[in-house]
């Protein structure tokens, strides 16, 4: 188990980003009530510091990114054109930092 928001803001604090938006999913089945969680946290471009704080509040939760179901989805773009991707990979989620790769130097004039 681990929180959504420390999870993100860990990233975020170790790359010296500033959030420009953000989509975040989560989903998760319960089944032993047969019930669907779900949720969609969404920081619009242009946010107040209150929107912001709402966000981050919302984030605050735990959930399993260990193997099983992927419960958490979604982006994190950042004010250089950065992001940040979730990703899946055999049951086990996690934050990818995603940037465009450098031109090289022979494409340039």
């Amino acid at each position: 188990m681990i929180n959504a928001k420390t999870e993100l803001m860990e990233i975020v604090e170790d790359k010296k980003k500033h959030i420009k938006c953000a989509c975040i999913h989560y989903g998760k089945f319960n089944f032993k009530t047969d019930d669907i969680i779900s949720k969609d946290v969404i920081l619009k471009v242009n946010y107040s510091n209150e929107e912001y704080e709402s966000f981050l509040k919302e984030l605050d939760f735990e959930y399993d990114n260990g193997y099983g179901m992927q419960e958490l989805g979604g982006r994190v773009w950042f004010d250089d054109n950065t992001w940040l991707e979730r990703r899946e990979y055999d049951g086990s989620e996690w934050w990818e930092y995603k940037q465009y790769p450098k031109i090289p130097e022979k494409c340039l004039k």
